[in-house]
């Protein structure tokens, strides 16, 4: 198991032990992690799992592919630290990570 912590927009935050070798939208959904829907299935098809990576460990996932880049464009929202849950997949290097939910999708 691994603690990532899901943030609300309005501060209110969740540590959860997620499963290893599942996505983080996968982990989201298993807790009914509010505001992260995955409308796509989690095929990085829709930006509905966007969501914003906290400091420093926006540069510690693998890089964005081309296709997550267009869908984060495409997001209510983007920043540069957002990106779609759907493409990062839990390991135990993500111990510890923080994660913020926009205010919509």
């Amino acid at each position: 198991m691994v603690t990532i912590t899901f943030v609300e927009h309005d501060g209110t935050a969740r540590a959860v032990n997620a499963t290893a070798g599942l996505s983080l939208l996968d982990n989201a959904q298993a807790f009914k992690v509010p505001g992260i829907d995955g409308d796509c299935g989690g095929f990085c098809a829709c930006s509905t799992c966007h969501v914003y990576v906290e400091g420093g460990w926006f540069d510690r996932l693998p890089p964005m592919s081309e296709l997550e880049q267009e869908m984060v464009a495409l997001a209510c929202d983007p920043k540069p630290n957002s990106r779609l849950a759907c493409q990062i997949k839990i390991d135990d290097g993500l111990e510890g990570l923080i994660v913020w939910t926009p205010v919509r999708q």
